[in-house]
């Protein structure tokens, strides 16, 4: 089959390689340095999945109609990916690989196909151009909203388990809200520069952690969400993150940060960062503060870790510990 995979980093770096080793004809978009290594040299595949080089077809744009395609940009980058590649898509179904809460509803705002949700439950990072390194393996899971998945979202799933494994799944919408309370590890990597096991191990951060990750939580249930099960984040483990003494949900975070292992996890959050690169972090913990204001309350922790993202985004330097423990103050 041929599938686009328009932004080539770290997750449709890894989804394009994985596809290639499957089989498929497979075009990428990428820009700068990265797309200079993927023409001269392929698109590398490392880590936890094996290795591979994908010799893909690379350009800032596509050249030909797939038939499907996978939109693996930033939140903040959405819009402009698709206007800039609309007449390949024309009515091509388009799978959105995106954290945050809205990425298939704003793609639906642009693209003329069907637009079908997705969340990448693993991680990867990019260590040179033309790299994708993958550290955490996990599925992909696929649907739209509430409702049970559409027809679209089965055939794109049957399409993408050739190369990794890939649910189509019931309440998405829940399952999105899941991985939002999970990526609150994004935030503290790209404040200090330290890993996400660095951070879940130190006391005071993962304090903080746990504070942002309860606010999602109520907010969450204040609108209303039903939250879904992705690998081993469950009701239950929502449960005691939400409401479990602080020193049990905490220890539920260390165990969280050693099962990601010893390879330091650095998150998407921090990668956009170390490039340069605006981050991510207005559609991370700065959803939860949006969502909260709309329902009439608030979520100082996530406000304070969003400003403090954007700070280190304009001064490019990181704050220790002490800095962060003495800027946001738990109640």
């Amino acid at each position: 089959m041929k599938i686009a995979v328009i932004g080539a980093g770290a997750i449709g770096g890894t989804l394009a390689a994985l596809l290639d080793r499957a089989g498929h004809s497979v075009e990428v978009t990428a820009r700068g340095e990265r797309l200079a290594a993927i023409r001269a040299g392929g698109l590398r595949l490392t880590g936890r999945w094996g290795e591979h080089r994908a010799h893909v077809a690379a350009g800032e744009r596509l050249t030909a109609a797939p038939d499907l395609a996978l939109l693996c940009v930033k939140a903040q980058d959405e819009r402009a990916a698709l206007r800039a590649n609309e007449a390949a898509l024309a009515g091509v179904p388009l799978v959105v690989v995106q954290n945050g809460l809205d990425g298939a509803a704003g793609a639906r705002g642009v693209h003329t196909g069907p637009a079908i949700g997705a969340i990448a439950f693993f991680s990867a990072d990019c260590p040179v151009p033309g790299e994708a390194r993958v550290l955490v393996p996990g599925p992909l899971y696929l649907g739209s909203g509430s409702a049970p998945p559409s027809a679209e979202a089965d055939a794109a799933a049957r399409v993408l388990s050739t190369a990794i494994q890939t649910r189509a799944v019931a309440n998405f919408a829940g399952c999105q809200w899941t991985k939002l309370v999970v990526n609150q590890i994004n935030a503290m990597p790209a404040i200090t520069g330290l890993s996400v096991q660095e951070t879940l191990a130190e006391p005071g951060l993962r304090r903080i952690i746990l504070a942002s990750m309860r606010e999602a939580l109520r907010t969450g249930r204040r609108e209303g969400v039903t939250f879904g099960s992705l690998e081993g984040m469950t009701p239950l483990a929502l449960g005691i993150l939400r409401s479990a003494p602080a020193p049990v949900a905490g220890a539920l975070l260390r165990i969280m940060g050693r099962r990601l292992g010893r390879e330091p996890v650095l998150g998407s959050t921090l990668q956009s960062v170390q490039r340069g690169l605006p981050t991510e972090i207005d559609h991370l913990n700065g959803a939860i503060v949006a969502r909260a204001r709309a329902l009439g309350a608030d979520a100082p922790v996530n406000a304070a870790m969003t400003a403090l993202v954007h700070e280190v985004e304009i001064d490019h330097r990181f704050r220790t510990p002490h800095e962060v423990i003495r800027r946001i103050r738990l109640p």
